[in-house]
């Protein structure tokens, strides 16, 4: 199992997905749970301070997120949703929603149970979010926390909205990187972090290929790589 933990804009999904395609391993994007819920509380139009009715959607709302990483999927009561929980109004509610503490202890729950099926089938996973290496999953043996310059990851942000035919801009995102940054790391449940044990990886200036170089050679250091997985420069 890897752990890669990370705010938005490090790269942390797209090579989370690469590096599990090179492990022959499953993965999971755990911060896509908190945002199908918090598509679901605004869907029912809950405010999303309101810890109670936002716990109690947390326990009903029917979803599911497919672990393929060549093909990962989001659906909520049999809708894709994979772009919907990408948007704006997601993007601003997702973080008081996540700091509900029994959201959290609900989905870390299923976040464990598919980690454990995944690792029963496949043999490995990826996992991705905010607090795998502290709280979801603390014994993984590799722990990767991704950092990068607050202007880097918005003008990545925006580049993503963009191509994927959402407006924005390039000082929304940065409003929205450091908004998200200072609720997530100062939340009192399970705050973004790194692991005292995670390995540091600044991606200011590496592109996803050489981000990729040095999760393999991490990964490889620690044994998770299996017999065809290669090391590319």
């Amino acid at each position: 199992m890897v752990a890669l933990d990370g705010p938005s804009g490090t790269g942390k999904t797209t090579v989370a997905r690469k590096l599990a395609g090179r492990l022959s391993a499953g993965y999971l994007d755990t911060g896509a749970m908190y945002r199908v819920v918090t598509l679901a509380v605004l869907h029912a139009v809950v405010d999303p301070a309101d810890g109670p009715a936002v716990a109690e959607l947390a326990r009903t709302t029917d979803f599911t997120l497919g672990t393929d990483p060549s093909a990962p999927s989001v659906h909520l009561a049999g809708e894709d949703v994979a772009a919907e929980i990408r948007g704006a109004e997601v993007n601003h509610a997702v973080s008081p929603v996540s700091a509900v503490p029994e959201v959290r202890e609900l989905l870390v729950a299923r976040q464990r149970r598919i980690i454990g099926e995944v690792l029963g089938e496949v043999g490995g996973i990826v996992v991705e979010g905010r607090d795998i290496g502290t709280v979801v999953a603390p014994d993984a043996p590799l722990k990767v926390y991704l950092t990068a310059d607050p202007a880097v990851r918005a003008a990545r942000r925006s580049a993503q909205d963009t191509a994927a035919g959402r407006q924005s801009s390039q000082a929304e995102a940065l409003a929205s990187v450091d908004r998200r940054d200072r609720l997530d790391s100062t939340r009192a449940v399970a705050p973004l972090k790194a692991a005292d044990d995670a390995v540091h990886l600044d991606t200011t200036e590496l592109s996803i290929d050489q981000v990729l170089v040095a999760l393999s050679e991490l990964a490889g250091r620690r044994g998770l790589l299996g017999e065809c997985a290669q090391v590319t420069r």
